[in-house]
């Protein structure tokens, strides 16, 4: 008797990847940016050899430089696997805190090189008030996932 059990337990049908938190298309551009850095610097040598023989050519380098083409895709091909982008997206993840830092850092940094010249300049109180609402609006946590449409319909029969 056969028994209906997977031949290995982490892997599970029907999810692409280990982790499916939808993230907003920035966001996604950021961990693609990622995966294809760490793939680039996993083929670096294939990439420098191709750039190498098409240093100084034009239209010839299709020509004169199609095995180290093919060789440098094949690498790209090997390493861009699915399981390199979830690695790409983890590190995406375990980057976000050092991001949110940086932001604020920029922020604050930003609200008090103006309020330097606010005072310098004699500027309005009203103008001040709104770069804090500004800053505390920075200091809330970072939405992952993309922001619903407020006149989308909701539910599969088109109601809200």
């Amino acid at each position: 008797m056969a028994t209906d059990k997977p031949d290995a337990p982490d892997k599970r049908p029907g999810v692409p990847s280990r982790n499916p938190l939808p993230l907003s298309a920035s966001q996604e551009s950021q961990v693609r940016d990622i995966f294809y850095a760490r793939v680039r610097k996993q083929c670096a040598e294939e990439i420098k050899a191709f750039a190498a023989c098409a240093l100084g050519r034009t239209f010839t380098v299709s020509f004169a430089c199609r095995a180290e083409h093919r060789v440098m895709n094949n690498c790209m091909k090997l390493h861009a696997t699915p399981e390199e982008h979830d690695a790409a997206r983890e590190e995406w993840f375990a980057m976000r805190m050092e991001r949110h830092r940086q932001r604020e850092r920029k922020a604050k940094m930003a609200v008090a090189q103006e309020e330097f010249i606010r005072e310098w300049w004699g500027l309005p109180e009203e103008v001040r008030a709104s770069k804090q609402r500004e800053l505390e609006k920075l200091g809330q946590a970072e939405r992952v996932g993309g922001m619903a449409a407020k006149d989308r319909p909701r539910g599969p029969d088109g109601s809200r």
